[in-house]
């Protein structure tokens, strides 16, 4: 493990793999050891119903502070995505120089 990754946070994002559905940020965390076995601790404690109906848990790297409150973290995050993505709708698409039309 690197020392950045010791040493930097980790959201921890419930979502349904099933739905599409984000439940949001659970919880912020130091290390990204930390945070796997923090993940790992939610997976144990997770109902078979709760995994059956499709909830997972995954990392994200971020740079909210370990430790925020889980809806603060959610409402940080979303916002970041909905800028990134507004970003990426106001650059022009890029073609590479290397692409030519398949002509029949």
């Amino acid at each position: 493990m690197t020392r950045d990754e010791s040493r930097a946070g980790y959201a921890i994002i419930r979502h349904n793999i099933r739905t599409y559905i984000s439940d949001g940020v659970v919880a912020v965390i130091r290390g990204r050891e930390n945070a796997e076995a923090t993940v790992k601790s939610f997976e144990e404690g997770q109902s078979s119903e709760d995994r059956w109906t499709g909830w997972r848990y995954f990392l994200e790297k971020t740079e909210i502070k370990p430790g925020t409150d889980p809806q603060q973290a959610t409402r940080v995050r979303q916002n970041e995505l909905e800028t990134r993505e507004s970003k990426a709708l106001d650059e022009p698409a890029s073609v590479s120089s290397d692409f030519r039309p398949i002509r029949n």
